[in-house]
Formats: C-alpha cells, sequence, structure tokens
C-alpha cells in the first residue's frame, strides 16, 4: 500500500515542521511516521478554508452531491486497503475494519443526496402583513476533530454533511489512528474537492493549537467527538466567540434484559452491542441489568459466547478479538477491572492481561452489585459486567443513574412493555430487541452529558447550517 504521511492544506501534501510515530497495537511496532503542523501551517490551513469558502458555499448542489458520490464510489472499490490501514493502526480486527468502512461509505452516500435536499420555508405570517422567508446558509469554516475507536466512519460522518452543506473543513485526527484519515482526505482529493475546501493537520501541541484555531474569528464551527471530559474543555473554549458547536461525546449504556425476554436473542444482541469493535465504541453495551429470574440463564449463555472468541492480531485470519489501540489503553481496562473485583465482582471469564507483545486484554464477564465503581465509569474494551434487578422500574432506575446518555438496549418479547421502557430510559437513541442502531440514515446523538447536536439523518447536514430568516414586504 502506498500510505501518504503529510499535511494536506490549500489542495497539496506538504511535509510537516515535525513528525509523529504510528504504531501497530498488536506487534508494538512501528508502521509510519506523519507529519505534524506548526502555529504556521495550523494558520494556513485556516486561511485556505477560509479563502475557498465562498465559492464553495456557492457551488450548486448538484456539484457537492456528485463529488460526495464519487467519494463513495472510491471508498467503496478501496474498501480492503482501508480496511488494513485500520486494523494496522487501531488493533481491531479485519472483519470489524471492514463493517466499519462500509458503514463510513455511507454517509458520503448519504449526504450526496441529502445535499439537494435542504428543505426551506415561505409563508404568510399570522398578521398578513408580510410573507415569511426562511432558508439556511452554510456557517463556514469547520474544525473536525475525530477519535481514535472509529478512525474512518467519524471522519465520514462529519466530512459528509459538511461538505454537502457548503462548508470547508480543516480535519483533525486522533494521533493513534491518523493514516485512515490521510487516506479518506486523499479519497477526497481524488473525488474532485476543490483546493482548501478540505485540509488535514496534526498540530505539533495538540491542546494548545486547537485551542488557537477555536479562537480564530474565521473558525466559526467545531465538531468533536470524544471524551466527555474534552468536550467540557473544548465546550469552554467556544464561549469565548460563541462557537457552534457539535459533540458526541462518552457513554455508559445500559443493556436492559426483561424477564419475558428471549435469552438467545438477547445473548446474540448482547455480543453484537459489547464486542463489536472489540468494546472500544462509546455504543458499546457497558452495563448489563437483568431480570433476576432469567439472570443465571443469561450469565451461562453470554459467557459461553465470550470464551468462543479468538483473540488475535486482527489480520490473522479467524480473528474475533484484536487489540486495544495502545497499551496505555489496554492497561486502563485491567485496571477497572481490578477495582471492580477488589470491590466485590465474581469474575466469570477473562480478567487476566496476556503476557506477549501487543495490547491485547482478554473477553470478561462479571456479575456485580449495583454499587460496583465499574458501572460508573465507560469501559472502552471487552468487559461485561451484569447486574440483577427484580422490577422493571428498578431496571430503568438503574439504567438512568449515569451522568451520560447515549444509547440503551431493551429486550422483551412485548413490544409494548419494550416501547415503555425505551420511553423511560434516559438516551438520546435507544435499541429494542437489537444489538446495534447506528444508521447513517438516522439522527445519532446523547442526551445529558453525552454530548450536544445530532449526527447523520435529516438533522446531520443543520449541524452545518445557519437558519436564515427574510421578512418580505407584501
Amino acid at each position: 500500500m502506498q500510505l501518504k504521511t503529510d499535511l494536506f492544506i490549500n489542495g497539496q501534501w506538504v511535509k510537516g515542521a515535525g513528525v509523529l510515530p504510528v504504531m501497530n497495537p498488536s506487534t508494538g511496532t512501528l508502521i509510519a511516521e506523519i507529519s505534524t503542523a506548526d502555529q504556521e501551517q495550523c494558520d494556513a490551513a485556516i486561511t485556505a478554508a477560509h479563502d475557498a469558502f465562498p465559492a464553495w458555499a456557492r457551488t450548486p448542489s448538484r456539484v457537492r452531491s456528485e463529488i460526495l458520490r464519487k467519494a463513495f464510489e472510491i471508498m467503496t472499490a478501496e474498501s480492503d486497503q482501508i480496511a488494513r490501514i485500520i486494523s494496522m493502526e487501531n488493533g481491531k480486527t479485519f472483519t470489524d475494519a471492514k463493517g466499519e468502512v462500509s458503514y463510513a461509505a455511507e454517509f458520503f452516500r448519504w449526504f450526496a443526496e441529502e445535499a439537494v435536499r435542504t428543505p426551506g420555508d415561505f409563508r404568510h405570517s399570522p398578521s398578513g402583513d408580510k410573507r415569511i422567508l426562511v432558508t439556511h446558509q452554510p456557517i463556514g469554516v469547520s474544525l473536525l476533530i475525530t477519535p481514535w475507536n472509529f478512525p474512518a466512519a467519524m471522519a465520514t460522518r462529519k466530512i459528509g454533511p459538511a461538505l454537502a452543506a457548503g462548508c470547508t473543513v480543516i480535519l483533525k485526527a486522533a494521533s493513534e489512528t491518523p493514516l485512515t484519515a490521510i487516506w479518506i482526505v486523499d479519497i477526497m482529493h481524488r473525488a474532485g474537492v476543490p483546493a482548501g475546501v478540505v485540509n488535514f493537520l496534526m498540530p505539533e501541541k495538540t491542546g494548545s493549537m486547537i485551542s488557537r484555531m477555536m479562537h480564530d474569528p474565521r473558525v466559526r464551527n467545531v465538531s468533536f467527538t470524544g471524551s466527555t471530559e474534552v468536550g467540557r474543555i473544548l465546550i469552554k473554549e467556544s464561549a469565548d466567540l460563541v462557537l457552534r458547536t457539535s459533540l458526541e461525546l462518552g457513554g455508559n449504556a445500559p443493556f436492559v434484559v426483561l424477564d419475558d425476554a428471549d435469552i438467545d436473542e438477547a445473548v446474540k444482541g448482547a455480543m453484537v452491542a459489547k464486542m463489536r469493535n472489540g468494546g472500544a465504541a462509546c455504543t458499546a453495551a457497558n452495563r448489563f441489568y437483568v431480570a433476576k429470574s432469567v439472570a443465571s440463564e443469561f450469565t451461562t449463555k453470554f459467557t459461553r459466547a465470550m470464551a468462543d472468541l479468538k483473540m488475535a492480531d486482527g489480520l490473522t485470519e479467524g480473528a474475533q478479538l484484536g487489540a486495544s489501540v495502545s497499551i496505555r489503553e489496554r492497561d486502563k481496562i485491567a485496571e477497572l477491572v481490578s477495582t471492580s473485583i477488589s470491590a466485590g465482582g465474581e469474575l466469570h471469564l477473562g480478567g487476566t492481561t496476556p503476557e506477549g507483545a501487543g495490547a491485547f486484554y482478554p473477553a470478561t464477564v462479571l456479575t456485580v452489585t449495583k454499587e460496583n465503581p465499574i458501572l460508573q465509569l465507560e469501559v472502552f474494551g471487552p468487559v461485561a459486567p451484569i447486574v440483577t434487578f427484580d422490577s422493571d422500574a428498578e431496571a430503568i432506575a438503574l439504567a438512568n443513574s449515569t451522568e451520560y446518555g447515549l444509547i440503551a438496549y431493551v429486550y422483551s418479547s412485548d413490544l409494548k412493555r419494550a416501547i415503555r421502557t425505551a420511553e423511560a430510559l434516559e438516551a438520546g437513541m435507544i435499541a429494542i430487541n437489537r444489538g446495534v442502531v447506528s444508521d447513517p440514515a438516522a439522527p445519532f446523538g446523547g442526551v445529558k452529558q453525552s454530548g450536544l447536536g445530532r449526527e447523520g439523518g435529516f438533522a446531520g447536514i443543520h449541524e452545518f447550517l445557519e437558519t436564515k430568516y427574510i421578512g418580505v414586504e407584501i
């Protein structure tokens, strides 16, 4: 594979002021060194995006649509190469990586279609003295900051609607997984995006340079996916210039199994909800609340399914659980499990860090009390703590006992009961009798401290649009 490693500013690949090593977490070996940007290059990216914005905003939506459609086609054709890069720098299995590429490409296709369908409004005022005309215009230069767990999907989920809306962008990827982002930026270049519309950089000093960029009046929007802790900092930083912010933050998803659930189906759903991406997903089931009458059956079958997973280098044939993105992230998982056991958690499977190279941690199942500290934290890995409950009301109260509210899962054979439970759960997304709910055509986002705004669906493009009202004299 021909890996690009440079910055992309104003339509050109340019060398940076420094370099950043990109490691393979499965082997601990160096993959590549990418360029990092100094203050001057960060300013140059803003200038390029700002200068390109007026022409791109005026570009007919059909033209923007066709470019995004072309990007979808290129990405689909190169899915194997992209998946290999994702697996190498992220650690996830090739199967998970292929699934991510397919999901990521769909954001280009979805927003290619949405680009030509941005609605407006034209109506009489109630007083009858004027016409009310409502239109939507691109907000301007947008800073896009993406995480390491879905390096392709989180980039396309932001680039797609931004470009469809008529915004220009600066993409900053996670330091662990920049190669995937670079490949996607190259796809945009090959798809025909004009110079300055899409820029890519990795700042040398991330915190200070992101702050500087957010205090440049030419930047009008920030879209971030990552931890709630960093999201709080960005909200504070955005206040000085009153920047528009879209924040998809942490999760602590409850997986509720009611006493009338089909347990075999619940276990299948749990395996997807927990183990997709090795558990490194904000949507991953993080707390399993199971009705006491079915808890033994669920725990036994779920533990057996987890035990059957093959843990190996993500590029190994048949691998079902890859490495964490780094030793540091792997050790965080191990520490949470250790703390949970010390607090009385009963270990059914896993729980031991394997020896040898690679940031691996095994599939782990625990039963814990509702006071166990692991239930208050997002476990970004293959760890499933199970808690029993006596009533639906108790399950709902336990599920809602968190500062997060991104997604929740409910299993029940009674659809009315499941919907009542779903409506009582404090989350932006609910999956009923299924282990995955994410879809480019659906609004993705949470409540409480899981973020602000929505990505995907009809709402996604509006995160990059300003609403303008024009009163017309009659």
